[in-house]
């Protein structure tokens, strides 16, 4: 039988999920699922928990009861013990709720059932668990029979979840595949960390089935392990790999959210939040590899701005090209856009003609005007999605990156590399504090995605750059100001190599 959420039990999870995000959590514990089933004074469980020795007055006090606690919209997850009370609440609304429907006073009686500490913790309160839990106790007992009871599911509800496992294998494996590319491919300990946790989450949200799940699978039986197409025996690349694996996952987990609602609880919202996740993923893993392939092989990027140039820019530009730069970034703050678009127009012939790519600045519509590579964003320009829109899905799009939580995000956005400091003071852009070497150690382990460490990094300290595990700098005064701008670059050029 399916079960719906009373609306008064569906309150009551989403002021659970106020109370976990209110603790810094980010699951549902069975103390958050008391709280938010307590939250209405008038309301069942408090009537049964008061007539059992425990006013809402004494919850307030040893556990932190909020009158007039919020409920939080968004969906959160239930921790696995959470799940385990909700399966058992689940367990007497079969024996009886003849309505179809999983109330609040059942979810009370199975937490004060299954959560022994929390139990504990109320009976020191003055909670007689007896008078709670009697009249669920007496109706069992009513229902024993001289003779066994079969009480075997439906065939409906083996149908379902045998969906349901197979489903759930497909997500898995096509998880696994795309771990193995983060991973061994891609090198990513980022993707590859956010891959794993998706596969642990989905196995913790099926565990409460496990058994009816195995109980239900028929390999041999399923007309479906005969059926081939040509397509399903040929990858292209390993990026087929990926795009195949990823919409295989998608689907399955569609499948899973669909079915999964025919076991009650929030086996579908939660699913949907993996189906979600792995949208953002895909995107990850997929969106803009030909601007990184373009960067495989890039080391040195030069910033040019023409007020701090000794020579002209373009004369600047020029010396960094013949030195061996091989990207060239336009960053001019304060020109109008007619002067803006003339120079970068001009810095892209030069880079042209030395074979170097060519990235402006803040500006996508000047970018995609003077036909540049890409676009630089700082963390208050415009998302990478907007410039993607201007640009198109090739083009090179860098982010800047001051600490982890900013880099992960650029990986998610899609950005093509990011630009991660400043490691050192600079004398073009004033920071109000410095992200250091420790950062550059930090990101190096963090992502694949092509890092150039930015700020204050010369031909002195370059050597410390690359010992925290750099292999790409970006630099702007050394070159510009140098009276030889040539030999400074081709200096820093030897010290990354490429």
């Amino acid at each position: 039988m399916r079960f719906e959420n009373t609306p008064a039990l569906a309150v009551a999870l989403q002021r659970a999920a106020g109370y976990a995000r209110r603790a810094s959590m980010d699951a549902i514990v069975p103390q958050h699922l008391l709280l938010g089933l307590m939250g209405d004074d008038e309301g069942q469980p408090a009537i049964l928990l008061a007539g059992a020795g425990v006013p809402r007055e004494k919850l307030r006090e040893a556990f932190g009861l909020i009158e007039d606690a919020a409920a939080d919209a968004d969906p959160l997850p239930l921790a696995a013990e959470t799940r385990r009370i909700l399966a058992r609440a689940t367990d007497l609304a079969t024996l009886h709720a003849a309505e179809g429907s999983l109330s609040t006073d059942q979810v009370l009686v199975a937490l004060v059932e299954q959560a022994d500490e929390l139990r504990e913790r109320l009976c020191a309160l003055g909670l007689d668990a007896s008078r709670l839990l009697e009249p669920i106790d007496t109706e069992q007992a009513a229902l024993a029979l001289d003779e066994p009871l079969d009480l075997r599911p439906p065939a409906e509800d083996v149908n379902a979840a045998r969906v349901l496992d197979a489903a759930a294998n497909r997500a898995r494996e096509a998880l696994r595949v795309l771990e193995d590319h983060a991973r061994f491919v891609q090198n990513d300990a980022f993707l590859s960390g956010r891959l794993k946790q998706m596969r642990h989450d989905l196995a913790a949200l099926l565990e409460p089935l496990a058994g009816s799940l195995l109980a239900a699978r028929d390999t041999a039986g399923d007309v479906g392990t005969t059926i081939r197409t040509e397509r399903e025996g040929q990858r292209e690349s390993l990026s087929a790999v990926v795009t195949a694996n990823a919409r295989r996952l998608q689907e399955a987990l569609r499948s899973l959210e669909e079915y999964g609602k025919l076991f009650g609880g929030d086996i579908g919202q939660q699913v949907e939040r993996l189906r979600y996740d792995s949208y953002t993923l895909e995107r990850a893993m997929l969106l803009g590899q030909t601007g990184r392939e373009r960067l495989a092989d890039c080391r040195l990027y030069v910033l040019a701005t023409e007020a701090i140039c000794r020579a002209s820019l373009a004369g600047t530009v020029r010396e960094a090209c013949a030195g061996g730069a091989q990207v060239i970034q336009l960053r001019e703050k304060t020109a109008g856009d007619r002067r803006l678009l003339e120079m970068a127009r001009e810095v892209r012939r030069i880079a042209r003609e030395h074979n170097v790519l060519f990235i402006v600045n803040d500006r996508p519509d000047i970018a995609l005007l003077s036909e540049a590579d890409g676009v630089h964003l700082g963390q208050d320009d415009m998302p990478v999605r907007d410039a993607r829109r201007i640009l198109g899905p090739d083009a090179i799009i860098g982010v800047s990156a001051h600490d982890l939580d900013q880099l992960r995000r650029a990986v998610l956005d899609g950005a093509t590399y990011v630009g991660i400091g400043p490691t050192f003071p600079s004398q073009t852009k004033a920071f109000a504090a410095l992200a250091g070497l420790d950062f550059i150690r930090q990101a190096s382990a963090e992502t694949s995605l092509p890092a150039f460490a930015l700020g204050g990094i010369t031909l002195d300290n370059i050597a410390q750059v690359l010992a925290a595990g750099a292999t790409r700098v970006a630099v702007s005064q050394v070159v510009c100001a140098a009276d030889d701008p040539r030999r400074v670059v081709a200096g820093l050029r030897r010290a990354v190599g490429g």
